[in-house]
Formats: structure tokens, sequence, C-alpha cells
């Protein structure tokens, strides 16, 4: 298992995770899409009552699921796999909604690559849609969670700046080179 090779970018809705993945896919390597929009979409196709805005802890079980399945998956690569989120976001908002120690029971035994690359909250560039229904303030609220979250799990946090899309590839490329 190459776990060092999992690397995680999380932080604020918002503040470009999915346009930088897309950017890092477009230079050949493996994504992973966020667990939580696939959950969006696949509820809302189905009628399906898993949403953040209708019971949120239904959604983040399912987070926690969908995120330890693609861990699953990405193993057999032994190439840099970069996540969209993942199984540290997930449970955060599952010990954040419940109070379950998920954060210790449930992501500390699934590590990923040491560093982690957040994004911060950028409120130029915020926008809501038919998955991300919640507002800026909710969205920052979720970053402080994961800026606690991530070192108390031993994670390094390495916050983007707000720059461009092409610059930040580069940034988070080099990091992990050196």
């Amino acid at each position: 298992m190459q776990v060092n090779r999992f690397v995680v970018i999380s932080g604020c809705s918002g503040g470009g995770k999915s346009t930088l993945l897309a950017e890092l896919a477009r230079r050949g390597f493996a994504v992973v899409e966020e667990p939580g929009r696939r959950i969006v979409q696949e509820e809302l196709g189905s009628g399906g009552t898993a949403l953040p805005w209708v019971d949120a802890a239904a959604f983040a079980r399912r987070a926690v699921a969908l995120a330890l399945a693609d861990r699953a998956a990405a193993e057999a690569s032994g190439a840099w796999v970069f996540f969209d989120r993942g199984l540290v976001d997930a449970a955060a908002a599952l010990q954040h909604l419940t109070g379950e120690p998920a954060l210790e029971t449930v992501a500390r035994p699934h590590p990923y690559h040491r560093q982690v690359f957040l994004t911060p909250p950028w409120p130029e560039i915020y926008g809501t849609d038919p998955e991300r229904r919640h507002g800026f303030d909710a969205a920052v609220a979720e970053y402080e969670r994961l800026l606690a979250a991530y070192p108390a799990l031993g994670y390094e946090v390495v916050i983007l700046p707000k720059t461009g899309v092409a610059e930040r590839a580069d940034l988070l490329l080099a990091t992990l080179a050196g």
C-alpha cells in the first residue's frame, strides 16, 4: 500500500479545490473526486435524504463510507493520488454532528500523506450551487474545524495561496518533491 502517495487537498468550500484537482488531472495525475459532491448528486437524482441540508449525519456517514472505498480503490496505485477532501473531512463532519470520536476511530487508522493542502476561505470566488447550498459563514466554520482536525491527527498543514490554479499546482508538486 502506498499511503505516502495519497495526498489530500481540503479546506474551505468554494476555495478552489476542484479546480486544482482538475489541473492535476490535466497534468496526468490520478485524482479522486470529492465524496460529498458525488453523494449529493446521487441523493438528488434518487430522491434520497442523505443530504447535508436534510439529514447531515446520514450524509456524513455516507461520506465516511465512500472515502474508505476511495482509499481502498487507490491502494494499487504506486503513483501520487490526489483526493478532493477525504476521510478526515468526513470523520470531522461526523464527529461535529454526532459527538462520536470518528477522527480517532475512523480517520486515524487510515492515514494519508503527512502533508495536507488546505485552500483558505476565498470570498471572491465562493459561490453556491444546487450541490453546495450552505453560505460562506458555514464554509468558514467547516474550514476552522479542519484546520484543527488535521494537525490533531499529526498532519502538516500547508495553506495554499490565493493564486492562479497553475501556480497552486506548481507549489503543491514542488512541496511534495521537497
